[in-house]
């Protein structure tokens, strides 16, 4: 019987047409791959509260202005991710890699350069439309 799948919000957060991205350790699933900062939803916890959460417990940045994108689903051979990209605008703090690798403010273009899993891909159509429009 199959799993439900593992609830995830992401913050895209947007400062002067970049997007902070952030590398997944290399002891961790999927190590050193890039992702959006986020993480699982809690109970009673809606997309938004939540990557606003992740945000600033992975990155010390903290945002505003959030819009709730479209969920996106993918399977993993061990698990299924249904994940909610909450676009928002950078408020304050400086980006740090508390629970990553590395973080770093980028580009659409360097965005589409990434090497990044395949539930994160997805959302790269997305993400650089609203770079570009920024």
């Amino acid at each position: 019987m199959p799993r439900p799948p593992v609830n995830i919000a992401l913050a895209i957060a947007i400062r002067d047409r970049r997007v902070l991205v952030a590398r997944r350790r290399d002891d961790v699933h999927l190590g050193g791959l890039w992702e959006f900062p986020g993480g699982k939803m809690r109970a009673n916890e809606d997309a938004i509260t939540a990557a606003l959460r992740e945000l600033s417990e992975e990155c010390g940045v903290k945002a505003n202005e959030c819009t709730e994108l479209p969920s996106v689903e993918h399977a993993y051979t061990d698990r299924t991710v249904r994940m909610t990209a909450v676009a928002c605008r950078w408020q304050a703090g400086e980006a740090r890699a508390i629970e990553s690798a590395e973080v770093r403010w980028v580009s659409a273009d360097e965005l589409r350069e990434l090497p990044m899993p395949p539930a994160n891909a997805q959302l790269l159509f997305d993400v650089t439309a609203l770079l570009e429009a920024d």
